[in-house]
């Protein structure tokens, strides 16, 4: 009977569109929907200039780890998260995907790049967030806080690597590099105490965000590179 029957149809319908955009609808909640929601809260608290609680205990307890030792690693690591590493690299990499004639996969990653460097730019003017000062650092920097561009930067590059490697072998060892690569990143600025550690998770939801959505964008009828 029709009655009977619309249940079992309806079902089978909704699994063959999670096995055929199941990955989609995963990389929209998990890129998109939970960072977008923890952006916002971490958003308003920096809008109301509220203190955020673990800021200043997180900061503390770097402060109180610091030593020469750990100087060196995080500086490099400050470094190559932005100027000397993230930026080369994403030209880098825009370019050689060119060269490669992958049209569409060149596009994702100059938009995915430079559209979250320009990003963090202007989020960073309208929040004006100013740097923690409860020392001197090392590594003094003079723009505004929230959010951090290394952070945004370095997950920015994470994803945009991990999602074009994925139909690859090489994607497990893509995504173990950039797991330890991002929070080091992150940690190294909260380290230096140039950024809240707000300020990095509010870097790490808004390239989320942003990467996700240049992908289903740009890729959303499939990886044609040369199409």
């Amino acid at each position: 009977m029709p009655e009977a029957s619309w249940p079992r149809e309806a079902s089978a319908a909704c699994g063959a569109f999670a096995r055929r955009h199941g990955w989609k609808l995963a990389l929209l909640f998990g890129g998109m929907l939970l960072p977008l929601w923890g952006f916002l809260e971490l958003a308003d608290e920096v809008h109301e200039a509220e203190a955020i609680p673990f800021d200043e205990p997180v900061l503390a307890f770097a402060r109180s780890i610091a030593g020469a030792g750990l100087d060196r690693v995080f500086l490099v690591f400050s470094q190559a998260g932005y100027a000397w590493g993230v930026v080369p690299f994403d030209i880098g990499l825009v370019l050689v995907l060119l060269v490669l004639r992958r049209w569409r996969e060149g596009l994702f990653a100059a938009v995915a790049t430079g559209g979250s460097a320009l990003l963090n730019i202007a989020t960073k003017q309208l929040f004006s967030r100013e740097r923690p000062s409860l020392w001197e650092s090392i590594a003094p920097e003079s723009s505004y806080s929230f959010p951090s561009g290394h952070a945004m930067g370095s997950m920015t590059l994470a994803m945009v690597l991990v999602l074009l490697a994925w139909p690859t072998r090489a994607r497990w060892w893509i995504v173990a590099a950039m797991a330890v690569f991002v929070p080091m990143v992150g940690l190294s600025r909260v380290y230096l105490g140039v950024h809240y550690p707000s300020d990095i998770l509010a870097g790490w939801a808004a390239a989320s965000i942003w990467v996700a959505g240049t992908w289903l964008l740009v890729m959303r009828n499939g990886r044609d590179g040369r199409g």
